[in-house]
């Protein structure tokens, strides 16, 4: 069931540099190791569950979100950076019932002069 925003009421937590080794790219040399990927995450907090009170369990528990990624990440394969975001936003999505994400993801020292290549994307939840 999708969950829809009184205009200009939106709570989002955020997690940010979020690092975790995966196997992930395009080119065999960047499948012989586990490379470092920073995660950037923005996740909504529906209305309904906004918290009135001051008990974790009536939000989003950012440890929660950081556990299940860091058990269910390792377990895929990703070749983009682009379906890696897609996937976490999918999972948040699902996982959280969460409203809306938006997921960056980073890779570094991945080309020469360039320090960071990655994508940024948002999500909704749609019925």
């Amino acid at each position: 069931m999708a969950v829809y925003l009184k205009p200009g009421i939106m709570d989002i937590i955020f997690i940010k540099d979020f690092r975790i080794a995966l196997v992930i790219g395009v080119y065999e040399w960047e499948r012989q190791a586990a490379q470092e990927i920073r995660l950037d995450l923005e996740i909504a907090i529906a209305e309904s569950s906004i918290p009135h009170s001051d008990d974790v369990k009536d939000t989003i528990d950012y440890a929660k979100v950081v556990a299940s990624l860091q058990q269910e990440l390792p377990r895929q394969s990703f070749y983009l950076v682009e379906k890696l975001a897609e996937f976490v936003a999918e999972f948040l999505l699902n996982e959280f019932k969460t409203p809306w994400v938006r997921i960056r993801v980073t890779k570094q020292n991945i080309l020469p002069y360039v320090a960071e290549v990655g994508v940024m994307i948002e999500r909704r939840h749609c019925s």
